[in-house]
């Protein structure tokens, strides 16, 4: 029989003045997460950072010396790994990310703390990338009202204008990853990425967590629309 010295302990988080109980469950489970814990002590900056390392090892999506795109990049977990296969802090290939967020830096990352929805947004992203991508990884969210409905038309609004932007800078063959929701309304957005991608598929990484409605959406061999 195995000992209880040698399972390891749950935390439990008790509610305390001023903390709600939603604010509770998240902290909860924070700390029970063996992602999180993992990311600790790797050095990631974010449990996210195993969604990429989990995608890239099934689809080789980063390779070295490419030109990397992060949407949504704050705290950073995502930039890091991108700049770690790409080789971009060796000056191999390079990284570009922006948040409404400010993020500590990262070798190898350029970071512009702006909201991707500015209308300056896309040119200056596309000054700083000096070309085009190779792929553009779109991790954005908006605050969640708790409503699933309006919460999914939001994060659909941002899936959106990530794959506008994709289509803008990306290579022929080029690759788009982004997040979106469970819900009825991506169909548009899959005609849209199903008419310039040669594959485009949901995929849920083992690192997202299973009663989550999170998805992601993956699109790859991008073609140039005719002139």
């Amino acid at each position: 029989m195995t000992s209880s010295r040698s399972r390891p302990l749950k935390t439990r988080v008790r509610v305390k003045g001023g903390r709600t109980p939603a604010q509770k469950r998240w902290l909860d489970r924070q700390l029970n997460d063996p992602y999180v814990a993992r990311a600790k002590r790797e050095g990631w900056r974010s449990r996210a950072a195993f969604k990429l390392i989990e995608l890239d090892d099934k689809y080789r999506l980063l390779k070295p010396g490419s030109r990397v795109v992060d949407l949504g990049a704050a705290p950073g977990g995502w930039s890091q790994v991108a700049a770690k296969k790409v080789g971009a802090g060796e000056g191999r290939g390079r990284v570009v990310a922006i948040d409404l967020l400010d993020m500590p830096p990262i070798v190898g990352v350029d970071f512009l703390a702006l909201d991707f929805l500015d209308p300056a947004a896309p040119e200056r992203l596309k000054a700083m990338l000096g070309g085009e991508a190779d792929i553009v990884l779109s991790d954005m969210a908006a605050n969640a009202t708790g409503h699933r409905q309006t919460d999914h038309l939001k994060i659909m609004a941002l899936a959106e204008a990530a794959a506008l932007f994709a289509r803008e800078v990306l290579k022929e063959g080029g690759a788009f990853l982004c997040k979106v929701l469970r819900g009825g309304t991506e169909g548009a957005l899959l005609a849209e990425l199903k008419r310039d991608f040669a594959t485009v598929k949901h995929v849920k990484p083992a690192a997202s967590r299973a009663d989550s409605a999170e998805l992601y959406l993956l699109a790859m061999g991008f073609r140039h629309p005719p002139s």
